[in-house]
């Protein structure tokens, strides 16, 4: 589904990644891990087109998508859930919702896809009115998880969906991703610091120290102890 090949990308003069080489198979859950400022985050955001590979390859389905804006990437199938959850806070919940049609080309509401959300976070609908912003912090996290699916994605990018959210959010978050999984029509990458939420859900695992891929492996035979060693503070 997603191959990223010996990705360079730099910020100004400094080099972030360096010659990573990350896959997502079709219908797999792939944790990407590692302390904080080791370039997580700026490889997804590579992956999404917000920032420029300096070299590298990076394949979706087999198509080199480098060259492609992010606006193209969405519409092939690309969904994004940032860090910070990237919610429009002034706009409602349901203008929100109706945002994440817009990657839609021609962009049109499909209402079989909205009730779809809305079983699956019946918050939403509930608070469909509600200014987006005056959400607690989980509920925000579902808009932001909701905005995404309702274009039915193929690739779903999660830069960490447990960051400062609650316990039985977590495992709301938890179950939505093993029912994604169990779809088998969806790859997802997900950044997580949690251990054992990753442990949870992932098929196969990288760890990222100072930019580079330093662990990789499938669950089965996941080494925790040696993987505390680069996710310990």
């Amino acid at each position: 589904m997603l191959t990223v090949k010996h990705a360079f990308v730099n910020y100004g003069e400094s080099q972030i990644l360096h010659d990573v080489t990350i896959d997502v198979p079709a219908g797999k859950v792939v944790c990407l891990m590692g302390r904080n400022g080791v370039g997580k985050t700026t490889l997804m955001k590579s992956i999404m087109g917000l920032l420029r590979l300096q070299s590298g390859q990076l394949l979706f389905d087999g198509q080199s998508v480098a060259g492609w804006s992010t606006s193209q990437r969405a519409r092939a199938g690309f969904g994004y859930v940032p860090q910070g959850r990237g919610i429009f806070p002034q706009l409602t919940v349901y203008e929100n919702l109706l945002m994440g049609f817009e990657a839609v080309r021609p962009a049109k509401l499909d209402k079989d896809a909205l009730d779809e959300v809305y079983s699956i976070f019946p918050v939403l609908r509930e608070m469909r009115h509600r200014v987006a912003g005056t959400l607690s912090g989980g509920q925000q996290q579902q808009l932001a998880f909701a905005r995404v699916l309702v274009r039915r994605p193929k690739l779903l990018l999660l830069d960490e969906p447990t960051e400062g959210i609650q316990p039985s959010i977590m495992l709301e978050i938890e179950d939505l991703i093993l029912a994604l999984h169990e779809q088998g029509n969806i790859s997802i990458l997900l950044v997580e610091q949690f251990l054992d939420f990753a442990l949870s859900v992932g098929d196969y695992f990288y760890i990222m120290d100072t930019g580079a891929v330093v662990m990789e492996g499938p669950a089965q035979t996941f080494a925790k102890e040696r993987a505390k060693e680069y996710l310990a503070v």
